[in-house]
C-alpha cells in the first residue's frame, strides 16, 4: 500500500514553553505527558532503607493507570527486604579520611570545600548551548565532519540577518574545543616492542625483524579520575567488609564485599604504614574484536581497566566506570611461520611484557600508600593492587600461562576435568618450574613453562587467584548454547536419524515462536535457527528453551537442562547469601547427575571434560572471593567494545584508524568528564531550552509566555484536564475511548456480563476486608449497588525491587502489564498474565495467585477511587513443582457454568507479570500458530520463572 498525501494544513511554530515535573524537574510538553510521567515515577512511592536489599517477595510498590503504551523505563530506589543487615568493616585498612598531606581527620568530619569555577564558567566552551551541542553531534550522532559543516550552514544562514553566528564555525572548531578540555584528560602514549631472540643469518622471518607499537595511558591517572568522580559519590566502598542477613548468613553483592578483598587487606596492613588506608583492586580485561570482515587490518586488541571499589550496578551500567587504557599489538606472520613454537611463544611473551610496562606506573603505590581526592570531596591514603583479570576461556589460558584444554584454576587433568581438584598457587607453579622440563610441565601439569606473567613483578599478584568466573562465554554461551542445545540436535540425530531430527528441531522452533509476549522477552518468530548467536541471543534462548523441548526429548534431558538453568539463574543473582550458596551447590550436584545420560546415551562418549563446563565446579568459589559474579562478567567488555572500538573505527576513515580510534576515545573522556563536572555544580538542571527561558524570565521580571505554562505549578502534575460526570464529581482520567462508560453495557461489551455483579462483589470486599467469605460466596443482595462511571485502561505500571534484572541504580524495575484489544495490528490483543497476592505468610509461589488480565478499569464508589483489574484466574493442577522442568503447573480455572473463573480486584493486589507457556505434551503444533492464541488454545501452562531473576526468585 502506497503512503497517500494529505492536505497541506496550517503548520504550529515551535513552542519553547515546557511543564517541568515538581519532584526531577524532568520537562514535558502537556498535561498529558507530566501527568503519565508523575504516575509512572513518583506516585505512591515509600522510601528504602539502604540495608534492604533482598527477599523481596512483595515487590509492587505502586501502580497506576495509563492508556498510553510507552513509557520512561524511570527507576527509583525503593522496596526491599525486612531482613536486618550488618556489616563487619576491615579494623586496619578502614579508608579513614585524612588531610592533602596524609595526617587522618577526627570522625565525622566534612570533606574540605570544593573549589569550583564560578556558576556561570563553561570553560572551554562558551555557554550550555555549545557543550550541548558538542555532546550532541561528537557523541550521540556522531555526525560526520560533512554534515556537521552542513548543519552549521544552515544555522549561520538563519542567523545572518540577526548579526549572529552559530556556536562553532567548523567542525575544526568544534573538536578543537573538544581538546582543549582538561578534564579527564589522559593522553596516550606508546612504545615500541620486537623480538630479541636468535635472528637466523638467512631467510629470517619478517615477525622477527618487525616492531610492535602499544599505545596505552597511564593507569595511575585513569585510577584517580575514577577515585575522584564525583559521580560515584555513594557508589564506591573504600574498605573490604564482611555483609551479614540475620536470616540468610553472608552476603556477598558487591566486590568488597568478597573474601579476597579482606584477605589482601590482611597482607597489606602486615606494613604498619598502610593503616587507616583504603585498598584500590585494579581490574582488568581484555579480548580481541573484529571491527570488520570486508577489509583488512580489523582486528584490535584493547585493554581496559576498572577498579573494585566501585559497585557491581555502576560498572554495568558503563558509566565511565570501566575505561580503555590500551590497545595490545596483535603480532601477524605468514602461514608457515604462523605455528612454529618460537612465534607462538613470542606472542605470549609481548602479551605479558606489555600488560607488565603498562601497569608499571602504578607499582610504587602498591607499597607506599600516597594520597589522592575521593568521589565524596575526601582526601584518603590509597594502597593499589593488581585484582581480578576478566576474560573469556582462551584469553585466560593466554594469562594464566597455561596449555589450552586445561583449568586454568586447578590442577585437574585436561583429560579428567573433575571438580575438587587441588587449586593452581603462584608458589607451587615457581616451584614446578624450577623442577621440571618444560614438555613435562606442558604435559604433566599444562603449564607453559617459559612464559613469565605479568603479575609476577607486582607484589601480592597470582594470577590463579585472579581469574574470575566468566558467566557470559563460561555459562551462557558455553554450557548453555554450544554444549546442551547442541547436544540436544546431536541426541534427536542419534535416535531419530538426521530427517526425523529436522522435524522435531522445527517443532521446537515452532513451540519457541508460539510462547506468549512478556515485557522485555525477545520473540523468536522464527525459532532459535539463526547462523550468528550472540550473548543476547543465549540469554534470551534460556527463557523459553526448557517448556519448548519438553515432551519432545526424554525426561532426562528436561532434568538436566532444568538443573543448568537454576545454576545459570543463580549465580547471575546480583545479591547471594549462604541460602542461595546451598541452592547453587545443589543444583550443580543435580546438573552432574543428570548430564549422564549423554554419555549414556553416546552423544559424549568421551564424558565432560569441557574446560568451560568444568568451570562451574569453581562458582561457589569465586563467588566466595570476588561476590557475584555478574559484576566481573565479560559481557561487561564486550559492550564496551562497541563505543570503544567499533563505532570509533566507523567513525575514522579508515586510513591508519587506530590513531583516529585513539583521539575519538580521548574527545568521549573529556565530554564525559565534564558533563559530571558542569552536573556536579549544578549547571545542567532541566534543559538547554529550560535555563533560557528562565534567564528570560529573570531578564524581563515577569513570564509572558504560554498561558499553559506552569513551572513548578503542582496543581498540574496529578492528572490530565479533568472531566466531571453527571454528578458533579471529577474523574481524573476519562482512559481509553470507544467503551461505554456503564457497566452493564461495558460488560456486553467485552463479553462478560456478570461484570457489574463482579464490582459489587469487589465493592463489598473492599468494605470488610477482614471477611473470610470468598467474594463468590457473599450473598449478591450483602453487596453495595454500583450504578456509577467506569473508565477503561489499556495498561497499567508495576513497579518493584529486583536487583539482579536490568533496573535502575537503586534496584528498582518498572514494567508494564496490558490488556488491550489490538497489538501490534493483531487484532486478537494482548492481555498479560499476573501475580497476585494470595497469602504473606507463604513464600514463594505459595503465597501467590495467577491470573490473566482482561480489563483495567477505574470506578468511584462513595467519593473513593478505585483501580481495578478484570481477572481470569488459574489454579495449580498439582501440590508441588513438575519433578522434569522444576515449574508450576497451572490450569485455566472454570465456574459450574463453564465459563471461566472471574474477579476485580484492586491493582495494588497485583505484584507483577507473569509469564505462562503452553504445556505442549508430545504433540506437533499447527503450521502458522500465532503466539497471541496461546493463552487460550492449551489445557495446562508452565508458570516460567526463568522468564527474569525476579520471577527466579518468587516463583519457587
Amino acid at each position: 500500500m502506497c503512503p497517500q498525501s494529505h492536505p497541506t494544513s496550517a503548520r504550529r511554530p515551535h513552542n519553547p514553553y515546557r511543564l517541568y515535573c515538581p519532584i526531577c524537574k524532568k520537562e514535558c510538553a502537556n498535561t498529558s505527558g507530566l501527568t503519565q510521567h508523575y504516575n509512572y515515577a513518583h506516585a505512591s512511592r515509600a522510601s528504602r532503607s539502604d540495608n534492604n536489599h533482598s527477599d523481596f517477595t512483595d515487590g509492587l510498590l505502586n501502580q497506576q493507570l495509563d492508556d498510553d503504551d510507552d513509557s520512561d523505563n524511570d527507576h527509583s530506589p525503593e522496596g526491599a527486604s525486612q531482613s536486618k543487615m550488618r556489616r563487619e568493616y576491615h579494623p586496619l585498612l578502614n579508608g579513614k579520611p585524612c588531610a592533602e598531606d596524609g595526617t587522618y581527620l577526627p570522625e565525622g568530619s566534612t570533606p574540605p570545600p570544593r573549589q569550583d569555577p564560578s556558576p556561570d564558567d563553561w570553560s572551554p566552551y562558551n555557554n550550555r548551548i555549545e557543550f550541548e551541542l558538542a555532546e550532541f553531534l561528537f557523541k550521540k550522532t556522531q555526525m560526520s565532519n560533512g554534515n556537521i559543516k552542513i548543519l552549521l550552514d544552515l544555522w549561520a544562514a538563519s542567523l545572518l540577518r540577526h548579526g549572529d553566528n552559530p556556536p562553532f564555525a567548523s567542525h575544526d572548531d568544534l573538536h578543537q574545543v573538544i581538546d582543549s578540555t582538561t578534564l579527564g584528560d589522559v593522553p596516550w602514549k606508546s612504545f615500541a616492542v620486537s623480538y630479541t631472540g636468535d635472528v637466523p643469518q638467512s631467510d629470517a622471518p619478517p615477525w622477527m625483524l618487525a616492531e610492535y607499537e602499544v599505545w596505552f595511558r597511564d593507569p595511575h591517572e585513569v585510577a584517580r579520575n575514577i577515585l575522584q568522580n564525583p559521580d560515584f559519590d555513594g557508589n564506591i566502598d573504600w574498605t573490604p567488609y564482611r555483609e551479614f542477613a540475620d536470616d540468610h548468613g553472608r552476603r556477598y553483592q558487591d566486590f568488597m564485599s568478597g573474601d579476597w578483598a579482606w584477605k589482601q587487606a590482611d597482607k597489606i596492613t602486615e606494613d604498619p604504614r598502610t593503616h587507616g588506608a583504603a585498598f584500590v583492586p585494579i581490574i582488568l580485561g581484555s579480548d580481541k574484536t573484529t571491527v570488520s570482515v570486508a577489509t583488512g587490518q580489523n582486528e584490535y586488541y584493547p585493554l581496559y581497566m576498572s577498579i573494585g571499589n566501585v559497585h557491581n550496578h555502576v560498572r554495568r551500567a558503563h558509566r565511565n566506570a570501566l575505561v580503555i587504557i590500551g590497545f595490545l599489538a596483535v603480532p601477524k606472520t605468514e602461514r608457515k611461520y604462523a605455528n612454529t613454537a618460537r612465534f607462538r611463544k613470542f606472542r605470549r611473551q609481548l602479551f605479558h611484557s606489555s600488560l607488565s610496562a603498562i601497569l608499571q606506573s602504578l607499582r610504587p603505590g602498591m607499597t607506599t600508600p600516597e594520597v589522592t581526592k575521593c568521589a565524596d570531596g575526601h582526601f584518603r591514603r590509597i594502597v593499589y593492587g593488581l585484582g581480578p583479570y576478566i576474560a573469556d576461556y582462551p584469553e585466560q589460558v593466554l594469562v594464566a600461562c597455561i596449555v589450552q584444554g586445561w583449568c586454568p584454576s586447578c590442577d585437574a587433568h585436561y583429560s579428567n576435568l573433575a571438580p575438587n581438584a587441588d587449586r593452581r598457587t603462584r608458589v607451587l607453579t615457581e616451584a614446578l618450574i624450577d623442577a621440571m622440563e618444560l614438555k613435562s610441565l606442558w604435559d604433566d601439569y599444562g603449564i607453559v613453562g617459559d612464559i613469565v606473567p605479568f603479575t609476577n613483578d607486582f607484589p601480592r599478584a597470582d594470577i590463579y587467584e585472579l581469574l574470575s568466573g566468566d558467566l557470559l562465554h563460561q555459562i551462557i554461551k558455553g554450557v548453555f548454547k554450544d554444549h546442551l542445545v547442541t547436544w540436544v540436535g546431536e541426541y534427536l540425530a542419534l535416535v531419530h536419524g538426521d530427517t526425523g531430527a529436522k522435524e522435531i528441531l522445527d517443532e521446537i522452533d515452532r513451540r519457541i515462536a508460539a510462547v506468549p509476549s512478556f515485557p522485555g522477552l525477545r520473540h523468536f518468530h522464527e525459532g532459535r535457527d539463526f547462523k550468528q548467536w550472540t550473548g543476547d541471543d543465549s540469554k534470551a534462548l534460556m527463557k523459553v528453551y526448557l517448556p519448548a523441548i519438553t515432551g519432545l526429548v526424554p525426561d532426562e534431558i528436561v532434568r538436566t537442562l532444568s538443573a543448568f538453568l537454576e545454576v545459570c539463574y543463580l549465580a547471575r543473582r546480583s545479591i547471594l547469601d549462604e541460602v542461595s550458596l546451598l541452592e547453587l551447590e545443589e543444583a550443580l550436584s543435580r546438573f552432574r547427575h543428570h548430564r549422564q545420560f549423554f554419555e549414556d546415551s553416546g552423544v559424549r562418549p568421551t564424558g565432560f571434560s569441557l574446560p568451560r563446563m568444568h568451570a562451574l565446579d569453581h562458582y561457589l568459589q569465586h563467588i566466595r572471593q570476588f561476590a557475584a559474579p555478574n559484576g566481573l562478567c565479560s559481557s561487561i567488555t564486550e559492550a564496551k567494545h562497541i563505543k570503544a572500538v567499533k563505532e570509533p573505527w566507523r567513525r575514522s576513515n579508515r586510513y591508519e584508524p587506530l590513531g583516529q580510534m585513539l583521539l575519538t576515545n580521548q574527545r568521549l573522556d573529556k565530554l564525559a568528564a565534564a558533563k559530571v563536572d558542569f552536573s556536579h555544580r549544578g549547571m545542567l538542571e532541566g534543559t538547554c531550552l529550560s535555563a533560557v527561558l528562565l534567564s528570560l524570565e529573570q531578564d524581563n521580571h515577569e513570564f509572558e509566555g504560554d498561558e499553559t505554562y506552569t513551572g513548578d505549578d503542582s496543581d498540574k502534575v496529578w492528572s490530565d484536564e479533568d472531566d466531571g460526570d453527571e454528578d458533579g464529581n471529577e474523574d481524573a482520567d476519562d482512559g481509553a475511548r470507544h467503551y461505554p462508560h456503564d457497566a452493564v453495557d461495558l460488560g456486553n461489551h467485552i463479553g462478560m456480563p456478570r461484570l457489574q455483579e463482579l464490582i459489587r462483589r469487589f465493592l463489598y470486599q473492599q468494605a470488610n476486608p477482614n471477611s473470610h467469605l470468598s467474594p463468590s460466596d457473599v450473598p449478591l443482595a450483602a453487596c453495595p449497588s454500583f450504578f456509577g462511571r467506569i473508565s477503561v485502561f489499556h495498561s497499567a505500571v508495576a513497579m518493584f525491587y529486583a536487583p539482579s534484572d536490568i533496573s535502575g541504580l537503586g534496584g528498582m524495575r518498572c514494567e508494564r502489564i496490558r490488556a488491550t484489544p489490538v497489538w501490534r495490528g493483531d487484532p486478537a490483543g494482548r492481555y498479560d498474565c499476573v501475580y497476585v497476592d494470595k497469602n504473606e505468610a507463604q513464600h514463594g509461589f505459595r503465597g501467590l495467585h495467577v491470573g490473566r488480565v482482561r480489563l483495567f478499569l477505574s470506578l468511584r464508589h462513595q467519593t473513593i477511587s478505585y483501580p481495578c483489574a478484570l481477572i481470569e484466574w488459574f489454579v495449580p493442577i498439582s501440590e508441588e513443582v513438575d519433578p522434569n522442568t522444576g515449574m508450576w503447573i497451572v490450569e485455566p480455572e472454570f465456574d459450574a457454568d463453564g465459563s471461566r473463573t472471574s474477579d476485580v480486584i484492586h491493582v495494588d493486589s497485583i505484584m507483577r507479570n507473569a509469564h505462562l507457556i503452553p504445556v505442549f505434551g508430545g504433540n506437533f503444533l499447527p503450521h502458522g500458530f500465532r503466539a497471541s492464541d496461546s493463552l487460550d488454545a492449551f489445557q495446562a501452562y508452565f508458570v516460567n520463572k526463568f522468564a527474569d531473576h525476579h520471577a527466579h526468585e518468587i516463583v519457587f
